[in-house]
């Protein structure tokens, strides 16, 4: 009589660094569905919905297959001077994916993790920036925001536009 081995069920995991590319495909979802970031020219643009929260999104350089952005509130942080909380995004249009480069004024993940981190660490340091661009978008399209609401700014005085051309030194990364 032939005996029937266990059959153990495994359900695939997914390693982190999926997990990181799924995270930035939502994030070109929703920022594609809120603001078609890829159908604006380079410039400033803000989103208002009357709650005093207006919301800014430099489009700072666009190129064929990809478009690089900062998404903030339009205040000033009274420290630094510098709009906070804020996200530097490049956007991939032929691979769908969005990834948050950083979101502090002048600290690069290099600024918060070092030169030479362990992989994990790197990783794990993305999946929180991208966690919080995710979320940050939700919350935005919840408050109402999106590319009915979006103008463009053309008297920006407050010199929170970066020039195009300086995405290099921004998204070094």
């Amino acid at each position: 009589m032939a005996q029937a081995s266990p059959r153990i069920e495994r359900i695939p995991r997914l390693s982190r660094l999926s997990w990181l590319m799924g995270l930035y495909a939502e994030n070109y979802r929703h920022l594609v569905r809120l603001f078609a970031p890829a159908e604006l020219a380079a410039g400033s643009y803000v989103s208002s919905v009357g709650d005093g929260l207006d919301v800014r999104l430099d489009v700072i350089e666009c190129h064929r297959y990809t478009v690089e952005l900062r998404l903030t509130y339009d205040f000033a942080d009274p420290v630094t001077g510098q709009p906070d909380p804020s996200a530097y995004v490049r956007l991939y249009r032929d691979a769908r994916q969005a990834e948050t480069t950083h979101c502090y004024v002048g600290r690069r993940w290099q600024d918060v993790v070092g030169m030479y981190p362990p992989p994990a660490e790197l990783i794990s340091h993305r999946m929180r920036m991208n966690t919080f661009l995710g979320k940050w978008l939700e919350y935005l399209a919840e408050r109402g925001h999106g590319v009915a609401t979006l103008r463009r700014d053309g008297n920006v005085a407050s010199g929170t536009v970066v020039e195009p051309g300086a995405a290099r030194l921004l998204f070094d990364a």
